[in-house]
Order: structure tokens, then sequence, then C-alpha cells
């Protein structure tokens, strides 16, 4: 007899509940948040058949490739599925949580998610930690700006180089905004370093990573959103078609349907925010800097006289997200069809 385990997970302590086939309760109680322990207790309470459900969260890839890697059968829970349904609980506890999701498991109504390997999240942590330093570096170059308007003090656009050279020429001669601006210039140009350190780390992994190279032949898409895609992908045979690849990139519209009520919104926005953004850059690189011609730009600029230019860029991001899947299942690379010539 089958037995099926739920697991309410936090930082310090796991709600453990165990219940049959016929969705009795036959256990319940809480361990450290400890793969081994864990592990001792459902299997003394559940043996070693029972199917585990644990929601989608932060530690959820580390505790579901412990808990596999120590035998056991481990289901992830679609977070947002596991939530339209503990909602009609009367008490929300962490005890009724654990319960509720191993009723999930028992009646098969959820939807499972992909794990990605724990190599996947590594990529993806380094694809973070350098979005989020580029980001505090633009930070603190606009706050100097900023402050250095404030006495009539514009510094001028140009390159990143540039930037420190040109704020030191405002401030020349006056001690005051010296010894203000100084210290965060030195923060900017630590930052940048850290920056740089990073991107090396990239182009070393996008040197040996195959994928990622075949990836890169696509018009638009360099490193950084090649390793983006295969960190966020993982594994091209979760999707049986590519289109639906750009469906679980939130590139696709909404749809609202009840009765006589249909309508048609903005994209859904679900999955990966980081790569839809890049997917985004990548288009309007091709569109409005790539001076190669291509068939997918003639469709993207031919798109954007019939439904504005910031429409066509989604699209073409979604096209995008569609051929990198297809060049990565067929190990192919991007194909540059020769246009038609035009008439003289």
């Amino acid at each position: 007899m089958t037995r099926f385990v739920g697991l309410d997970v936090s930082q310090k302590m796991t709600v453990i509940c165990v219940v049959d086939d016929a969705g009795r309760r036959l256990w319940r109680g809480h361990c450290p948040t400890v793969p081994e322990q864990i592990t001792v207790l459902v299997r003394r309470h559940a043996g070693d058949n029972a199917r585990i459900g644990i929601e989608t969260g932060a530690m959820t890839p580390w505790l579901v490739h412990e808990l596999r890697n120590l035998g056991l059968e481990v289901v992830c829970l679609d977070a947002r599925h596991a939530r339209a349904a503990l909602k009609m609980q009367i008490n929300k506890t962490d005890q009724n949580d654990a319960e509720g999701l191993a009723q999930i498991v028992r009646t098969g109504w959820y939807r499972e998610v992909a794990v990605k390997s724990m190599d996947a999240h590594t990529l993806r942590m380094l694809l973070v930690a350098r979005s989020r330093l580029v980001s505090q570096r633009q930070a603190t170059a606009n706050t100097i700006r900023g402050l250095l308007k404030t006495f009539g003090l514009v510094v001028a656009r140009g390159g990143k180089g540039l930037f420190p050279v040109r704020v030191r020429e405002q401030i020349a001669g006056n001690p005051a905004l010296i010894a203000i601006i100084e210290p965060l210039l030195a923060v900017w140009y630590a930052v940048r370093d850290q920056v740089a350190m990073l991107d090396r780390q990239m182009l070393a992994r996008a040197r040996n990573d195959q994928v990622a190279r075949r990836l890169m032949t696509i018009p638009g898409v360099g490193v950084v959103i090649a390793l983006a895609y295969t960190a966020v992908i993982d594994d091209p045979a979760r999707f049986r078609r590519s289109v639906s690849v750009g469906a679980y990139l939130g590139l696709t519209p909404r749809r609202y349907q009840s009765g006589e009520v249909d309508t048609t919104g903005h994209i859904s926005k679900c999955g990966d925010s980081l790569l839809r953004g890049y997917l985004y850059e990548a288009a309007a690189v091709l569109l409005c800097r790539d001076g190669r011609a291509s068939i997918l730009k003639s469709w993207g600029l031919g798109l954007a006289k019939r439904i504005g230019m910031r429409r066509a860029k989604v699209a073409v991001a979604r096209k995008l997200a569609v051929i990198m899947h297809r060049i990565w299942s067929d190990q192919s690379e991007y194909r540059w069809t020769a246009l038609p010539p035009t008439a003289a």
C-alpha cells in the first residue's frame, strides 16, 4: 500500500505528514530541515515506497536533489496550484499545509515542476550576481550624477571608462565635492572590477560550452543571453514542442474566457524574469542595431510596421526563445537564409 507524504519546509524545521491511499492521516510530526533526518522519519512512518510532495521554494532544489539521492521518490508541486487547494482550509498552519500537500499528491491534482540540476542553479547564480553588480554600478554612477547636478555640474555621457575622468574634471578645484565624490568613485571602481571578474568567468564557461557557442550563432544572442538560456532551460527534452518555451518564459499573451467574455491581454510574464529581459534586449539589438540582414530581422521589422516596435520586440523575443530551443535540440547552428534581391 502506497503512502503519501507532505513536507512543509522552512529554513529551520520541516513539518511531515503521512496519509494512506484513502486519505486517512497516519502520522504527523516535525524535524530539522536536514535531508538525512527527514529520510529516517519518512521511511519509519511511510515505508520505502512513499511518494513525497514538496512545494516550489527557495530551498526546494537542494532538498529535492538530496532526498532523491537518498532513494526517496519526490514530486515538486507548483506553488500556485498548491496554494489554490490549501486556501480552502479554514486554519492555515504548517501542520495543515503538510497534510494538504500529502492529499494533493494522493489525488494527483497537481502540476509537477521539473527541478533543474545544481549545475544550472550555479550558472544562474553567477548570472544573477553579475546582474546585481551591474545594477549597483549604474546606481552608484546615477547617484554621483544626481549629486553634482545640485551644483550645476553635468557629467557628459560616454563610455564607462571615461566616466571617472569626466567626474574628476567637474569637481576639480572644489575640496568639499572631492571629499564627497571620491569615496563614491572608489565604490564604482570596486564594483566595476568585480563585474569584470564575473565576466571573465562567464567567458570561460561559454568557451567550454558547445551548446552556448551554437546559440551564439543567432543574431542578437551573446555570451550572457546564451548562458542564461542554458541555465533556465537546463534540459531541452523537458519540452515536446519548441513553441512551448515561449509560454514557459512568460512571452505569450494571457487569455480570459468565460461565457461570452473572451479577452486577450498582455504577456503573462511567468517564468524567469532575468532571461525574459535578456531576450527582449536581444530582440532590440537584432531589430535596431544589428546591420546584418536575416529572415528573422525582416520578419520583425515587418511586424513593427503593423503593430509597433515595442510589441514587435516581444514577438521577436518569443521567436528567439523558440529558435534557441530548436537549435539546442537539433545540435545545429543558426541558418542565415539569404534574402531575395530587391527590385531596383
